[in-house]
């Protein structure tokens, strides 16, 4: 999975297909209890869409930009394009975030 570490990185990573973009922090309990799952999901949804992270710590201003105010995010693109959002509230779980990511592009 692509980690992505600047403002320019990111748009040139969501701009075409579909991608999904993980907002984290090392610091975050919620972001360390799913990263054991996200080598599976991203071999699970391989074909469906691409699956990138950011640390928001490293990126500050493109999560202001972006308004994460919580984490772990879920951003979803479709050509360059946000359609759906996930954010720490609905984001605890590994199957919380799986049922996200089974409808992202329903």
């Amino acid at each position: 999975m692509e980690e992505i570490r600047t403002s320019e990185q990111y748009r040139d990573a969501v701009k075409s297909g579909r991608v999904v973009a993980e907002f984290y922090a090392t610091w975050c309990p919620d972001c360390r209890r799913i990263e054991p799952y996200l080598g599976e999901w991203e071999e699970k949804y391989r074909g469906q869409f691409t699956m990138v992270r950011v640390n928001r710590d490293e990126v500050p201003d493109l999560a202001e930009e972006l308004q994460i105010l919580g984490i772990p995010t879920f951003l979803v693109y479709e050509e360059g394009r946000e359609v759906k959002r996930l954010f720490s509230r609905d984001a605890k779980s590994k199957e919380q975030v799986e049922n996200f990511l089974d409808q992202a592009y329903a």
